[in-house]
């Protein structure tokens, strides 16, 4: 019975080891997956932007001067670029935090850009102890890309809404939660341009109950689904790490096969060790 635990334990060894060289591939592939990401991030807020002022509301954006709209781009590709950082910081540090940042002179033309925030308490520091506590850590880094996104998507949006571009009449509310369905949403239900969210609200005017009516807006929506499916690098490094966490999977279900056999082992041992007549 001794024997069967020793080799129990070695068959649980090994495995231990299996499983800290796939948190190594797991990190490395994650590393490299974030790194493009930001860059493809950065390039389609900026598509979605230009779309949205040239298409969305050309009339809007032309109201605005020339060094309006030079405030306005410089803020938008500072907005990508703050993003780009957090999705690489999310991984390399314990804690993603809001960087700081000279946000401007705050005169009443100039377009500030609004700086990334998301507050994550766990670690994001991989526990390599076991396959549960590294699934654990993968599905949290998940959530955090998802919220930068969600939240470049609002910074983005308000951005817009303060140069004069976005409507000012439509609350925000109601783009938060026109965004939050749309995630829910599949891409067929979803029809046109790729990362902006088009919805058709009711707009009341409390003066002039006539000017109330039904508006489409325009905003915003960037969506990871949509930002990986326009970029071949991308597509490539997410299909990797589905496939790293294949293995993660097989090895958690024979992580937990052997030490549930250990268990029993064990039990046998100890029932015998405590039996007389």
């Amino acid at each position: 019975m001794a024997r069967a635990i020793e080799r129990i334990e070695r068959d649980i060894a090994a495995l231990k080891e299996a499983i800290r060289a796939i948190a190594v591939e797991l990190q490395n592939a994650y590393t490299s997956y974030l790194n493009t990401l930001g860059l493809a991030v950065r390039k389609q807020l900026i598509l979605a932007s230009y779309h949205l002022c040239t298409q969305g509301y050309p009339e809007n954006f032309l109201h605005l001067s020339l060094n309006q709209r030079q405030q306005l781009q410089q803020a938008i590709r500072k907005l990508g670029q703050l993003a780009a950082e957090q999705l690489l910081t999310s991984i390399k540090s314990e804690q993603t935090e809001g960087d700081g940042g000279d946000g401007g002179d705050g005169g009443d033309e100039e377009v500030t850009p609004v700086i990334l925030g998301t507050s994550n308490p766990e670690p994001l520091t991989p526990d390599t102890s076991s396959p549960i506590e590294l699934a654990k850590w993968q599905q949290n880094l998940e959530e955090v890309t998802q919220e930068i996104l969600k939240k470049l998507s609002h910074d983005a949006n308000l951005l817009l809404q303060k140069a004069g571009v976005l409507p000012k009449k439509v609350p925000e509310p109601v783009l938060a939660a026109a965004a939050a369905a749309a995630l829910e949403a599949s891409a067929e239900v979803m029809p046109g341009p790729p990362n902006l969210l088009n919805l058709v609200i009711e707009i009341e005017n409390e003066q002039q109950s006539e000017d109330s009516g039904l508006k489409q807006i325009m905003a915003i929506n960037l969506r990871l689904g949509e930002i990986e499916f326009a970029d071949v690098t991308l597509s490539s490094e997410r299909r990797q790490i589905r496939s790293i966490l294949v293995q993660l999977n097989k090895l958690g279900r024979e992580y937990q096969k052997k030490h549930r056999e250990r268990a029993i082992a064990e039990a046998e041992a100890a029932w015998r060790a405590s039996w007389f007549e």
